[in-house]
């Protein structure tokens, strides 16, 4: 009976357990207590808009995510708006991630390689963050693990001596498309190319074959450079990015010296198409490019290059597959053993990362408990009022909260004026507004998170306040606040 399971298993794709496997973590609390932090929240309002609003607003904000955007728009008027919209795509681009990255294990290393490199990729503690967002990082992995996958088959195909000639170009056209998707989705996957180049000279791939790379990487290239430019002029977006410092450095150089010892492990040799060959430049170039990046610009989030993420699990996988290797002519049953155990070992240790990254205390802050503080301390008529502007985001997604409260501030809605928060009043047009009303809702940052607001709006804002009215309640929830204002 065990040996028709085992034989049962082995006729299995390689792909199949991972995409299961990863399914299932990120269905596990996939509504996160039906929380929505900032960054969502801004997927979700965007997504809700009609495709004139959503390219409209890319002229003037956000134009780096405009085919999200447009993507989550068509999702929500098919399947409507929601926790599982929103984050279906990333656990399912994770899933298709996990496939492209068991195959590649299969492929370079074995079939226990690709399960454990499949298994692996989900559990990595970026990668569980990535799996429930409503953000487009995840889908730009599975686009780079697609593009991967692609350089691999045409590598393996010249080092058999079958290099493709017309028969190639297919696969080749599909290797640009799924580079310039991914740029289109984030432009800065485009770092993933330098990598691929760097497994191409790894690997001594043969001239004609680097000809046909630099020929779809810059169709690609090229297809993606419009929308590079013309993002450049909304870099005010990444203005709150800190500068790069030294403990910045920290997580890439755990990052790296763990795929470099995998590598080790996976006995990498020049000339010889590998998953040290693959991985390792997957995971390196795109950390280190981005740090480059940032030295002109500060840009260094990991989330830029979740993609990388796919390189280390390669590793890991290639290293396990070694010790299996290794372990099977003195110990067989043992090393039968050795993948399964240590998935289960990395579960148990990362449980309690797993359940923090499925709380609403994982992000920085709650957009929709602070819509139902609202709901339950306004009263029709009151006004309300954000500090931050962003803030009005809440009142965006949860719009229900805020029926019969007046935004005083606000002179242009976000769809009028084709932005993301809306044009607010000048200064002295909200103390004129304000001053008009007997009782004021202020929606803020709660203590912990909040930062100064240098914008004149928001000082006219706090100085009316405190001047002619006094607080008789405030909440705080989920990194946000809610406070009511009396005049006196």
């Amino acid at each position: 009976m065990a040996f028709h399971t085992r034989t049962a298993l082995r006729r299995l794709p390689v792909w199949l357990p991972p995409v299961l496997w990863t399914t299932g973590l990120g269905l596990w609390g996939l509504s996160r207590q039906d929380s929505v932090w900032r960054d969502e929240a801004a997927t979700w309002q965007v997504a809700g808009r009609s495709a004139g609003d959503i390219w409209a607003m890319l002229g003037n904000v956000d134009a780096v995510h405009g085919l999200y955007y447009l993507l989550m728009h068509g999702l929500f008027e098919v399947f409507g708006p929601g926790t599982a919209t929103l984050r279906l795509p990333s656990v399912l681009a994770v899933a298709a991630a996990a496939a492209c990255t068991a195959l590649l294990g299969e492929r370079l290393a074995g079939r226990l390689a690709g399960l454990a490199g499949g298994f692996a990729l989900p559990l990595l503690p970026a990668v569980q963050f990535h799996l429930q967002e409503g953000r487009p990082y995840a889908l730009v992995a599975a686009g780079a693990g697609l593009s991967t996958l692609l350089l691999v088959s045409l590598l393996a195909d010249a080092a058999r001596g079958g290099l493709p000639g017309r028969r190639g170009w297919p696969r080749w056209t599909a290797y640009a498309l799924a580079v310039l998707v991914c740029a289109l989705l984030n432009w800065l996957s485009l770092l993933v190319l330098p990598a691929h180049a760097a497994t191409l000279w790894w690997t001594g791939a043969p001239r004609a074959v680097v000809a046909r790379w630099a020929a779809a990487a810059a169709g690609a290239v090229a297809g993606a450079l419009p929308l590079v430019l013309f993002s450049r002029g909304q870099s005010d977006q990444v203005s709150w990015i800190p500068p790069l410092t030294w403990h910045m450095m920290i997580g890439p150089a755990v990052l790296l010296a763990v795929g470099g010892l995998c590598a080790a492990a996976d006995r990498p040799r020049a000339g010889r198409l590998s998953a040290a060959a693959v991985g390792l430049p997957l995971l390196a170039v795109p950390q280190l490019g981005l740090i480059g990046l940032s030295l002109v610009q500060p840009l260094f989030l990991e989330r830029y290059v979740l993609f990388g993420m796919l390189g280390l699990a390669l590793l890991v996988g290639a290293a396990l597959g070694a010790g299996v290797r290794a372990l099977a002519p003195r110990f067989p049953r043992a090393s039968a053993l050795l993948v399964p155990a240590v998935v289960a070992a990395a579960v148990l240790a990362l449980l309690p990362q797993s359940l923090a990254k499925r709380s609403p205390a994982s992000r920085v802050d709650d957009v929709l408990a602070v819509a139902g503080e609202v709901a339950r301390l306004g009263r029709p008529g009151d006004a309300v009022v954000f500090v931050p502007a962003a803030r009005r985001d809440t009142a965006l997604v949860s719009p229900g909260a805020f029926a019969g409260l007046a935004d005083v501030a606000l002179e242009r809605g976000p769809v009028e004026s084709a932005t993301l928060k809306g044009e607010e009043a000048d200064p002295a047009r909200i103390r004129a507004a304000l001053l008009e009303q007997r009782r004021v809702l202020l929606v803020a940052d709660a203590a912990r998170v909040a930062k100064p607001s240098g914008a004149a709006r928001d000082a006219a804002k706090a100085k009316v306040l405190a001047e002619h009215f006094a607080v008789v309640a405030d909440r705080e929830v989920r990194g946000r606040r809610v406070t009511v204002y009396e005049r006196r």
